[in-house]
């Protein structure tokens, strides 16, 4: 049986000899969750797991479009659709977009990433000539102003991804890593572009009909170590990828929660680890906020767990509010 092995993160400032750098960063480990299928889990001090284990914890993530990945990236979500579940059809037209960017800028963005399709619960796929009309225009309308900021394409379309890229992406966002357009890998290679693959098993369209999991942790964790395994074969680096465990996407609340608690163990892949949660509905189930919009604070409480535990980027519609609690968690823990 598989061993996985969770680092157990540490902020506080005092810390012993046999503490480690989680990631290369400030987040430490001294002890480590062993976990295996049908047997309870387990803590060990840190020296006493596997090098190859402590050596996938510990190495310093390559930088993603020259952040240093040991740091909070703040990913601001642009949706240019008429049907995303917190701001369809806000910022549908260039005009509108680019006003929105700049704020974005303004408030402190990292990396801006831009979706034409809605994978809300309950969505319509639409067909990649919409989807290009529907990005394509914005990407042109941010990069004819010079505006200098890093952009990412939220597709699951090997010719979206493309034509993005063409006109001046640099990241691609696939919530289906990667498995619903066979061409997406080629796209992703031939580009040398970053890539994020998500867990979702499946893009549920219908809420009510989720899938099953044995260990929702063991299985979304699998799922990315194959998806990594199969872009190895690809030959697509480790060092242009980006892991996202998929929270409220094909989940309960109840599996949500798991994954949260447990996200350190996804530093075990080796990756940069992306952490999208914001205004999703389990924050509004627990909090009892039933508007999107108003799920901020709820939103934040989440990445702040996600930057306790290590995560690199987070991905969020309140961009300055975010920036700001960052900056305040990374005074009090870090610098």
């Amino acid at each position: 049986m598989s061993l996985y092995y969770r680092p157990i993160p540490q902020i506080d400032r005092s810390r012993g000899k046999d503490s480690y750098p989680l990631a290369g960063g400030k987040v430490w480990f001294s002890k480590v969750e062993i976990l295996e299928r049908n047997r309870d889990s387990y803590i060990v001090p840190a020296p006493e797991i596997p090098d190859h284990a402590m050596h996938t914890l510990i190495d310093e993530r390559s930088n993603i479009l020259g952040f240093s990945a040991s740091s909070p990236i703040i990913m601001g979500i642009l949706n240019v659709t008429p049907d995303s579940f917190s701001d369809g059809n806000k910022w549908s037209c260039p005009a509108q977009a680019l006003v929105r960017v700049k704020s974005m800028i303004n408030d402190g963005v990292d990396i801006i990433d831009i979706g034409g399709e809605s994978t809300r619960p309950g969505f319509k796929a639409i067909s990649e000539k919409e989807e290009l009309s529907r990005v394509i225009p914005i990407i042109k309308s941010i990069r004819d102003v010079n505006l200098n900021v890093p952009l990412s394409i939220d597709t699951t379309k090997a010719a979206v991804a493309a034509k993005a890229l063409e006109v001046g992406v640099d990241f691609v966002n696939d919530v289906s890593a990667m498995l619903s357009d066979v061409n997406m890998a080629d796209v992703v290679k031939i580009n040398k572009a970053p890539v994020c693959l998500m867990h979702s098993d499946p893009i549920a369209s219908d809420s009510s009909n989720l899938p099953l999991y044995e260990n929702v942790l063991l299985d979304v964790y699998d799922f990315l170590a194959k998806r990594l395994q199969d872009a190895d074969l690809l030959g697509i680096p480790r060092s242009k990828i980006v892991v996202d465990p998929g929270i409220g996407f094909g989940k309960t609340m109840e599996h949500n929660l798991i994954l949260l608690n447990g996200l350190s163990l996804f530093h075990s892949l080796g990756c940069t680890l992306l952490l999208g949660a914001s205004r999703k509905r389990f924050i509004g189930t627990i909090s009892g906020e039933s508007q999107p919009e108003k799920r901020m604070a709820g939103s934040i409480a989440v990445s702040i767990e996600g930057l306790r535990q290590g995560v690199q980027i987070l991905r969020v519609h309140d961009i300055a509010e975010n920036c700001q609690a960052t900056r305040m968690w990374k005074a009090m823990n870090c610098d």
